[in-house]
Order: C-alpha cells, then sequence, then structure tokens
C-alpha cells in the first residue's frame, strides 16, 4: 500500500493504481477492527459516489469491514452529505468512497472516527499506522441495506422558508452523484427550476466536477443569461460543494456568497462569530466586523473547518473551496444542494437581484486560487522555504495553514494542497498593480523553490 494515499483528511489516490479492490479490502479490514478495539463500535455506515471504480470499492471495503467481525449499514449510492446525514440519524461512524472534486480517476475514502466531522490530521496518522502495521481483529459481520433519500430531501425541504417570490434557477448536477436525489428536493419546493447535466454518468463527460472554477461552469452562466434566469447552482461529484452563478451569468466567490448568508442570519444569531478559511477575501472579515459579528479566519479543509464550526457553537462558516456549513435550522450535514437553497430562500425573501444584493460588497482585486503542479514528497518543503524567506524579510504571517502573507494593501497565500501533489496561491490587493506585484512576486518565490 503506497503510505502517500493517506491525505490530511481522507485517503485519496488513482485508481487502479494507487485506490484499487485490494486497497479497499485492507482499509475495510483496519477500519472495522480500529473501531471494534479503539472505540468499542459494533456497526458502521458505508456509502459510495457515482464514479466508475466506487461500487467495486464499496464491494471490497465491506467485505473488509465485515470479516473483522464490525456490522454494516449499506446505503449504497449516495452524495456525501447524504452519508453524513445517515450517520447523524443512527449516531454511527462511517466511510463514504468517493474523490469529491477530483479527476474521474481519482477515488478514496472519507471516514470518521467522531461525530464532529471526518478524520483529520493526527487521527488519520495513526490510522495510517495501525493500518500499516496489519494487525486485525477477525469475525463475521452482517451488511443491512438501507435508502435515506426520502428521509433526507424531507430534512432539507424543511430546512428552509421561501418567500412569496418564486425564482427561476438552472442547477448544474455535473453528472455526480447529486443526479440520485436533487429533482426530487427542488420538486419539493415553489421554485421555477431547469436542470442541467443530470444524466448519472461517473465519467463527468461535460465538464470537471469542481463547481468554483469558471471554466466549468461555461454553459451553466449561458444557459442562466438565456432563460434570464435568476441565478445557477452547481455542486461537485459529491455534492458537498457548491458553486453560485448571479443573474448575469458572473461566478459568486464563496467568500462573497458568505457574506449575504450572514447579513441575513446575524441579527438572530447569539453566537455571532462565524468561520472562514485563510484563502477567503478580506471582505469577508470586514463586513462580519461591520455587522458587529467576530470574525475567525481558520485552516483549509473540510474536515477542519466542518469540525471547529460544530466545537465553537457557531451557526456558520466555511471556506472558499465551495463548503460551507449551515447550524442555524438544521445540523449540519455540508450540503452543497441546502447551500445552494439558502441562497434561493434569500432571494424569494426580495426583489432584488442577486447582483444588486451582491453590489455593495467592499471591492479587492484577487485573483483565483491558482494551482502549480509538483510532488507530494516536496510541496511541503517547498511552503516551508517560503515561510522562511517571508520569515526574513519581517512580514507579518499567518500560518495556520500554509503561509498567508499580511500587507497594508493586501496578502498573498501559498500552501500545499491536502487533496493532490499541487501547491496553491492566491492574492488579493486594493489595486491592480498592487495584486500585480504580489503575484509576481508570490509566484517567482514558489517558482524557485519548486524544483
Amino acid at each position: 500500500m503506497n503510505p502517500n494515499i493517506f491525505r490530511e483528511y481522507d485517503i485519496r489516490g488513482t485508481y487502479p493504481e494507487t485506490i484499487n479492490e485490494t486497497t479497499a479490502y485492507t482499509i475495510g479490514r483496519s477500519y472495522g477492527s480500529y473501531l471494534k478495539e479503539k472505540l468499542n463500535q459494533t456497526t458502521c455506515i458505508v456509502s459510495h459516489d457515482n464514479r466508475l471504480s466506487s461500487p467495486a470499492l464499496a464491494a471490497y471495503l465491506t467485505k473488509g469491514i465485515t470479516d473483522s467481525g464490525l456490522n454494516v449499514f449499506n446505503y449504497g449510492l449516495t452524495t456525501t452529505p447524504m452519508h453524513y446525514y445517515a450517520r447523524y440519524v443512527h449516531n454511527l461512524f462511517g466511510i463514504m468512497i468517493t474523490a469529491s472534486h477530483n479527476p474521474k480517476d481519482d477515488n478514496g475514502f472519507k471516514f470518521s472516527f467522531d461525530n464532529l466531522a471526518n478524520a483529520r490530521g493526527s487521527m488519520i496518522e495513526d490510522f495510517k499506522n495501525y493500518t500499516l502495521a496489519g494487525n486485525f481483529t477477525s469475525g463475521n459481520g452482517t451488511i443491512s441495506n438501507g435508502n435515506i433519500t426520502e428521509k433526507y430531501v424531507e430534512y432539507l425541504r424543511y430546512g428552509v422558508e421561501l418567500g412569496r417570490n418564486k425564482r427561476k434557477v438552472i442547477v448544474d448536477l455535473g453528472n455526480g452523484a447529486t443526479t440520485v436525489v436533487a429533482r426530487r428536493i427542488f420538486e419539493k419546493l415553489n421554485v421555477d427550476f431547469e436542470i442541467i447535466f443530470e444524466e448519472n454518468d461517473g465519467r463527468f463527460p461535460n465538464h470537471h466536477p469542481d463547481p468554483i472554477v469558471e471554466e466549468n461552469l461555461t454553459v451553466l452562466k449561458n444557459e442562466v443569461i438565456k432563460n434570464k434566469a435568476d441565478c445557477g447552482i452547481a455542486f461537485d461529484g459529491d455534492g458537498d460543494r457548491v458553486g453560485i452563478v448571479d443573474n448575469l451569468g458572473r461566478l459568486i466567490p464563496t467568500d462573497h456568497y458568505m457574506i449575504l448568508i450572514i447579513r441575513d442570519i446575524i441579527e438572530k444569531a447569539k453566537n455571532k462569530t462565524f468561520l472562514y478559511d485563510v484563502k477567503c477575501s478580506k471582505a469577508l472579515e470586514d463586513e462580519i466586523i461591520r455587522l458587529g459579528g467576530t470574525p475567525v479566519c481558520y485552516r483549509t479543509g473540510a474536515s477542519y473547518t466542518q469540525a471547529k464550526v460544530k466545537e465553537d457553537n457557531m451557526l456558520f462558516g466555511g471556506e472558499y473551496s465551495g463548503h460551507v456549513y449551515f447550524r442555524d435550522k438544521i445540523a449540519d450535514v455540508g450540503s452543497g444542494i441546502y447551500a445552494g437553497l439558502r441562497i434561493i430562500e434569500i432571494l424569494s425573501k426580495t426583489d432584488k437581484s442577486l447582483s444588486d444584493l451582491l453590489s455593495d460588497i467592499p471591492k479587492y482585486y484577487s485573483t483565483p486560487e491558482i494551482k502549480f503542479p509538483t510532488t507530494d514528497e516536496i510541496k511541503f518543503d517547498v511552503v516551508r522555504n517560503i515561510k522562511y524567506f517571508c520569515e526574513s524579510q519581517k512580514w507579518s504571517l499567518n500560518t495556520i495553514d500554509g503561509v498567508r502573507v499580511n500587507f497594508s494593501n493586501g496578502w498573498a497565500l501559498v500552501r500545499a494542497s491536502n487533496t493532490g501533489p499541487n501547491l496553491t496561491m492566491r492574492c488579493e490587493a486594493t489595486t491592480e498593480e498592487g495584486l500585480n506585484n504580489l503575484k509576481t512576486i508570490f509566484t517567482n518565490l514558489i517558482n524557485n523553490y519548486n524544483k
């Protein structure tokens, strides 16, 4: 087993080179044994997304778990948020087979050891060592098949309260796992909707399954404009990320989406603390403070941010990648669909367009998240060397996740991706000239050390 498949908050690799049926069986034996020995569990939940390799991996994973002596609730093909909801309903831990927004040939495992979020950091390191040691329990666990779809549909339905204005929405499922449930949810609500790319196809033939990358939403943006829709909504491959397009066909950055949500809920919130990750714009921090709230800048990674929101009893938080967490109406299940419904809810209670609601957000000039190919072996060393350089310049640093360098007129972030062999950079400034300067400085630093 390639140890590099154990990442900061999941297990992930390419099928069948580093993630295959043998890997899945071993992970199953290890996970079942770990839950029995260390957490005194008797049963766990297994679900999978619609990637072509997922059903076979699920079968071998389940066999490994039951051979360890642990019982399995098998929910089959679901979105990741549906899997979270099943864990919530049963109060059990579980494994979701998915590679989220990664390319179609990737796959992996999101798994839990507590009720806050998926395993992360030291939890995964401990599980990695336990797995590689190979001292597993044996037994004859049972398999019970279930279906969570209808309960989940009703759960999300009652988590929104639409106003009098019926809005027109284009929904891009990107051929991902949301194809199994999205239509049922939207049919329950007073929404004029059209769905594109609804065919369940784990090859993702129409576009890459990442809804915050501009080029992936070309068709959605065109459909919004052509149909004079009020907004467009897109989801990633396993349904836990959201991308929003406004009525003018523009992709809304997730940090701007978060501003609209916080404006909507802050007056009723007792805890006015809101979390965002290091990639988010200073406009979000500025707006939280202006509204009388407390901003918390935290590390990137759904497992970390979701857990922190719950630990600190926040009502809302999220990250630039499109993961957002609501705890003001329902228990958080990290659902991209629910995130989309909440923007429809806001629109249904106003006569303003989405572009109008966004028009007064403070203007900063920023890059998208720029990826630099590297290797898993050196990516953290590159970030470490950039950190040393910035310290030598006496620059103000936030090192909770990579290096975020703060200047009087902007900031720049360099971090190692925890889901692939990439370095990521994002810069923001008060002027275009300042942005270009930051981009040049930190691109050169990355290229200098990324060898």
